[in-house]
C-alpha cells in the first residue's frame, strides 16, 4: 500500500482466499484492506497513538439517515457525554478533496452535530472548527488532543 501523509504505525494483515485484510482495533476484526481502509486505519492510529483519544469514544463505519437516505460515516469520536466531537471523512488517496467532499461531510454534520470535522485521503488533511451559531467554519493547523478536548468540556458542565 501506498505511503501516507501520517507517522508510520504497525498494522496486523491476514491474508485470505487471496485477498488481504487489515485488523481494526476499533471494530476487532479483520477488514478487506481497499486504499480507502487503509486511510482510515491510519486515521484510526493517529487519533489513539498521536492525539490519545481513548479507544471507547472511537466509532467506525455506522450507518446514519440523511434526508432519509442511509449513508455510512467513515469515524466519529464522541465526547465523554455521548455527543460527537469530531467526524471524519476518509478517501482513498488518488481521490482528489474537493468541494464535494466538505459537501458530503456538511450534510452528514447536520444530523450529528460534531464539534470538529477531519476530511483526509490521507495526503491531505483538513482540520474545522464548527460554528453552529454562525453557520460556518473555520480551518484548523491539526485537531486537538483528547487532553484539551476533555479540559474544554469539563469546564461546559
Amino acid at each position: 500500500m501506498q505511503k501516507l501523509n501520517f507517522p508510520s504505525y504497525t498494522f496486523r494483515f491476514k491474508n485470505s482466499e487471496n485477498k488481504v485484510s487489515i485488523f481494526d482495533a476499533i471494530r476487532k476484526k479483520f477488514i478487506i484492506l481497499t486504499p480507502e481502509e487503509w486511510v482510515r486505519q491510519h486515521v484510526i492510529h493517529f487519533l489513539l497513538d498521536e492525539k490519545k483519544y481513548p479507544i471507547s469514544l472511537i466509532n467506525v463505519e455506522k450507518v446514519l439517515m440523511v434526508n432519509g437516505l442511509r449513508k455510512r460515516y467513515d469515524v466519529v469520536v464522541f465526547n465523554p457525554n455521548g455527543t460527537i466531537l469530531i467526524l471524519i471523512e476518509c478517501k482513498a488517496p488518488e481521490v482528489k478533496i474537493a468541494q464535494a467532499t466538505f459537501d458530503q461531510i456538511a450534510r452528514y454534520n447536520m444530523t450529528l452535530e460534531a464539534e470538529f470535522l477531519m476530511v483526509t485521503n490521507g495526503l491531505n488533511h483538513y482540520f474545522c472548527l464548527m460554528d453552529f451559531e454562525n453557520e460556518k467554519y473555520e480551518f484548523l493547523k491539526e485537531l486537538p488532543d483528547y487532553v484539551l478536548t476533555k479540559k474544554n468540556m469539563e469546564n461546559k458542565i
